[in-house]
C-alpha cells in the first residue's frame, strides 16, 4: 500500500466527540458518511477515519476530502482488522468525551444529530451508549434489517427505551464507560461486539438508550458486504455461543442454543458454517476468566430486554424459525442484516 495519512491530530485540550467512520472501498458511500460527519454542527468534534485496506483509487479520493483539515484524520491500518478493533484503533487516536460511530453505507439524519446525542449522555450520566434510530436510505421508513432489539418494541421505533445492546450502523458511546470497560473485544471481529460491550458496562452498573429521536439513514451498500452465505453466519453463531461461555452460561443452556442455530441453519441451507461456529466457538480462549452477571444487571436485562421477547415458543417462533433477516429485508426493497439475541 503506498496511500498516506491525510489530516490533522486530536485538538490538544478538551473536546465533545470523536466521530468514528471505519471505511474499505465503497467510496462514493464512505465520502457520503464523512462529509456528514464534517457538517455536524452544535460541538466540538474531531473525525476519525479508519481506513482497513481500501484500494489505492478509494485512498486518493479520500486523501483528497480530508486533505490538510485540522478536524478530521484519514489513518491506514493496512488490512481488515475487523470491525471490533478496527473501532478500537480508530477510538484510540482521539479523545473526545464521547465516541460517535457511524458506518461507512450511512449519514446522520441532519447537521445536529451528534450534538444531540452528546447532549443526551450529558443529561443522563447513568448512560453507558445511546443507540440511534436506524432508518433506510432516504430516511423514509425504518431499516428493519438493521432493528437489534425484541419485535414487540418494534412500534416504538421513534421513542426512547432502555435498552441491551445498540446497533453499530449508529451510536454514542461515553469515553469514560470505553475506558473503564475496555473497549471492543477484538477476537469478535465482527457481529455481535455492541452486544459484547453492553453486558460487560451493564454488569458495572451502567444503562443504555435507544434514542429515538436521534437517526441515521443506512443506505446498505452492497459492496463490501460479508453475506449470509459467505462468513456472516458463521461469525453471527461463533461470536454468540463464545459471549455465552463469557458468562458462566450453563452448558445446557448453551446446548439449547447452539441446537437452535443448528434448527435454523438446517433450515437456511447453512449447516457446515453452524457445525464449524459451534466448534471454533468452544476452542476461543476466554481472555478473561468467565464470570456472572451481577444481580443488578440481571434485573435490568429482564426489565430491559427478556421481558419484552415473550416466552419459549415466542421466542423459538419469532427467533429460530424464522428467516434470515436479509430475507425479511428484500421483501421490503432493501437488504442487510443485524443482531440477534
Amino acid at each position: 500500500m503506498t496511500g498516506r495519512p491525510a489530516g490533522s491530530g486530536p485538538p490538544a485540550g478538551d473536546y465533545d466527540a470523536d466521530i468514528l467512520i471505519l471505511s474499505l472501498d465503497r467510496v462514493a458511500e464512505t465520502e457520503a458518511a464523512i462529509r456528514s460527519a464534517l457538517g455536524q454542527e452544535g460541538l466540538s468534534r474531531y473525525v476519525i477515519v479508519f481506513d482497513q485496506g481500501s484500494s489505492e483509487a478509494t485512498l486518493t479520493r479520500l486523501q483528497a476530502l480530508i486533505g490538510p483539515r485540522a478536524d478530521a484524520l484519514l489513518a491506514l491500518a493496512g488490512g481488515n482488522l475487523g470491525v471490533a478493533e478496527g473501532r478500537n484503533r480508530a477510538a484510540a487516536l482521539g479523545h473526545g468525551r464521547a465516541l460517535i460511530a457511524l458506518d461507512n453505507d450511512a449519514i446522520f439524519a441532519d447537521s445536529t444529530t451528534a450534538a444531540r446525542a452528546v447532549a443526551l449522555l450529558d443529561e443522563q450520566p447513568q448512560l453507558a451508549a445511546l443507540g440511534f434510530r436506524i432508518m433506510n436510505g432516504d430516511g423514509s421508513d425504518e431499516d428493519h434489517a438493521s432493528w437489534g432489539y425484541p419485535a414487540a418494541l418494534r412500534p416504538h421505533a421513534a421513542d426512547r427505551f432502555a435498552c441491551a445492546t445498540f446497533v453499530g450502523a449508529g451510536h454514542a458511546i461515553r469515553r469514560a464507560t470505553w475506558d473503564a470497560i475496555g473497549g471492543y473485544d477484538p477476537a469478535l471481529f465482527f457481529t455481535w461486539e455492541e452486544y459484547d460491550f453492553a453486558l460487560r458496562a451493564i454488569d458495572q452498573g451502567w444503562q443504555l438508550l435507544h434514542a429515538g429521536d436521534i437517526a441515521v439513514h443506512h443506505k446498505l451498500a452492497s459492496e463490501g458486504r460479508v453475506e449470509w452465505s459467505a462468513r456472516r453466519w458463521f461469525l453471527f453463531v461463533r461470536n454468540r455461543l463464545y459471549i455465552a461461555r463469557k458468562w458462566h452460561t450453563s452448558p445446557g443452556a448453551i446446548l439449547v442454543r447452539a441446537s437452535a442455530y443448528g434448527l435454523k441453519s438446517m433450515r437456511l441451507g447453512l449447516t457446515r458454517q453452524a457445525r464449524d461456529a459451534v466448534w471454533t466457538a468452544f476452542r476461543m480462549p476466554l481472555a478473561v476468566p468467565a464470570r456472572r452477571m451481577s444481580a443488578e444487571g440481571l434485573a435490568y436485562l429482564q426489565t430491559a430486554d427478556t421481558a419484552w421477547r415473550g416466552g419459549f415458543w415466542a421466542r423459538w417462533r419469532g427467533e429460530v424459525t424464522a428467516g434470515l433477516p436479509s430475507s425479511r429485508q428484500r421483501q421490503a426493497r432493501n437488504s442487510g442484516v443485524t443482531n440477534r439475541r
